[in-house]
């Protein structure tokens, strides 16, 4: 079977759903938000369209649910990017990577989501964080004017910067920023992208801090950030590299890495540097390439982290509607733009860098015939679950054929084995023990019409333990709690929930819609608790960015729609 048709079709929108197998818990709150593409540009790779964000409430009645039914909700992220789309759609033009315009680089925040305390923000890799409302889940701000980001990480004019930057800052509990990346290409020492680290404290919206890592470029992208208590770990994704000649209409032939450079820089290092100033990292190398990747918060034993390797991955190939799959059949046309999936079994490792001497120690590591296209992953974010990790739940969807262009099995001649790419096996949702990654839980989907995807940990009675974090549940870690997977089938959408602690014996309730509503692509997950007002805190104004300068890049034609979109986003707060 091809993924199903409805993550491409399927429209965004508001539904309830009910309960239609077990008893739903009783001790579960909060909600899941869900960052999607919205495919409404006709983009060559839909994964780069402008971002919606989805909530499913775990609660029974409430944001706007009918009692005894739960809420999925969808909003488009009106970024002043996206505002100025609406307004001006023929302005914007579509490439592998993205929308080109004539105001600037648009910033689609359709990643992810990124709960911090009580405020929430959408993400993406070529953009800055974006502040939402908790309540109402539209646009408040973008992180930090662009001359606080040291500026553009490409002048390509216009009023909406470029910035490279991470789908996935993190947030520190302690020092209360987050913690993220700025990338530009530089030329020495050689040809690459030249990362620096951005921080960005709470009180204040308007600005952040950076620090180019001295003498460090890459190829690649910066997907994820991690830290523990005194380290910020940063590394090359490797599964996600440009082509200048398919961006200019060419054939593709760039491939990932096999290994990708690691990075480890010390939080105190930066304490009170003048933002701009150099920073050394302590530098190492992991194999295989990964999207994402988690570090213990406690690193007095060295620096753990869970690896989630995407072997074979690359997330730069997408379908065309010319494709073939590796079986010679055509690719379905509501596949086309989606990602070309996983060509190999995915290895999950965990491993402890070791700053002082250099080493990199592997603790355990799992991969066999089955864990293709390790998706995504589900663990408790709060202090204490960070502390003492005890499991670690991930979602592999399983070896899908039809998605495999015969295009990409030519490209990666010799490093695959087609053998292995025949036939579709079942997807399943598993748990790890942390530290040996001995699997402990396995929940197989027979049925490979269901896409599963995103999940997400929810703790269990959160607020019932006096003195612990927001975020922390009865006995923190990842197995007292549940595992929220949603499950994608063209005959509808199901939210099925687990008992963190026995995954292996199946879900313990299923949500459905009332009418089988499927959904469209979701890409990340995260859980959070319930909130409604919006944060009192200083925040950019896209005004602020607006002047003399930047509009007169902007054709003459278009400037009053950019006046009219600063007017507007300036009397939303």
């Amino acid at each position: 079977m091809p993924t199903p048709r409805s993550l491409t079709t399927a429209p965004h929108r508001d539904f309830d759903l009910e309960v239609v197998a077990g008893e739903w818990p009783a001790d579960i709150s909060g909600e899941v938000t869900y960052s999607s593409p919205q495919n409404l540009g006709g983009l060559p790779y839909r994964i780069f369209d402008w971002g919606s964000i989805c909530r499913l409430s775990l609660e029974p009645g409430t944001r706007g649910a009918a009692p005894g039914r739960f809420r999925w909700q969808s909003v488009s992220i009106e970024t002043p990017g996206k505002r100025l789309w609406n307004r001006h759609p023929e302005a914007f033009g579509g490439s592998p990577i993205g929308y080109t315009s004539p105001f600037g680089s648009a910033n689609c925040a359709n990643t992810a989501t990124l709960p911090w305390g009580n405020r929430l923000y959408a993400t993406w890799d070529a953009g800055r964080p974006v502040e939402l409302h908790p309540e109402t889940m539209e646009f408040v701000s973008e992180v930090g004017h662009v001359d606080s980001w040291g500026g553009s990480s490409m002048e390509l004019g216009g009023v909406l910067p470029f910035l490279f930057s991470s789908a996935h800052p993190v947030a520190d509990p302690e020092r209360h920023c987050l913690w993220t990346v700025k990338l530009e290409p530089v030329i020495e020492p050689t040809f690459g992208m030249r990362p620096s680290l951005v921080r960005y404290d709470r009180h204040d919206g308007t600005q952040v801090r950076h620090w180019p890592l001295e003498g460090i470029s890459f190829s690649g992208s910066i997907h994820t950030v991690s830290q523990t208590r005194d380290w910020v770990i940063l590394c090359d994704s490797g599964n996600f590299k440009a082509d200048a000649d398919e961006m200019f209409g060419g054939e593709r032939t760039t491939t990932i890495d096999e290994t990708v450079p690691v990075w480890l820089i010390r939080k105190d290092a930066v304490e009170g540097l003048a933002s701009g100033t150099p920073i050394t990292p302590v530098c190492f190398t992991m194999s295989p390439p990964n999207g994402h990747y988690y570090a213990r918060w406690d690193d007095s034993d060295g620096v753990s982290v869970v690896w989630e390797g995407m072997d074979l991955m690359d997330l730069a190939l997408y379908l065309r509607p010319d494709d073939v799959d590796v079986n010679g059949n055509p690719v379905d046309p509501a596949a086309v733009g989606l990602y070309n999936m996983a060509m190999a079994p995915e290895t999950l490792v965990e491993v402890v860098f070791e700053p002082e001497t250099g080493k990199v120690l592997e603790r355990g590591l799992f991969k066999e015939d089955w864990t293709f296209n390790l998706q995504l992953s589900a663990m408790d974010w709060s202090v204490e679950g960070m502390t003492n990790p005890t499991l670690h739940h991930v979602t592999y969807q399983g070896c899908r054929p039809g998605s495999i262009s015969a295009r990409a099995a030519r490209m990666y001649e010799g490093r695959i084995d087609l053998d292995q790419l025949r036939e579709e096996t079942p997807g399943a949702l598993c748990s790890f023990e942390r530290g040996s990654m001995e699997l402990k839980a396995r929940w197989e989907y027979p049925d490979t019409a269901d896409h599963i995807t995103s999940p997400a940990f929810a703790p269990r009675a959160v607020g019932a333990t006096a003195g612990s974090s927001a975020f922390a549940g009865r006995s923190p870690g990842g197995h007292e709690g549940y595992v929220i997977q949603p499950v994608c089938n063209d005959d509808g959408l199901r939210i099925e929930v687990f008992d963190a602690s026995r995954v292996g014996d199946g879900p313990v309730a299923v949500l459905k819609g009332t009418n089988n509503e499927t959904i469209p692509l979701i890409l990340h997950a995260a859980w959070g608790p319930s909130h409604h007002e919006l944060a009192d805190a200083d925040r950019l104004r896209f005004s602020a960015e607006v002047n003399d300068e930047t509009l007169a890049s902007v054709p003459e034609e278009l400037r009053g729609s950019v006046r009219e979109v600063a007017e507007e986003l300036d009397r939303l707060w």
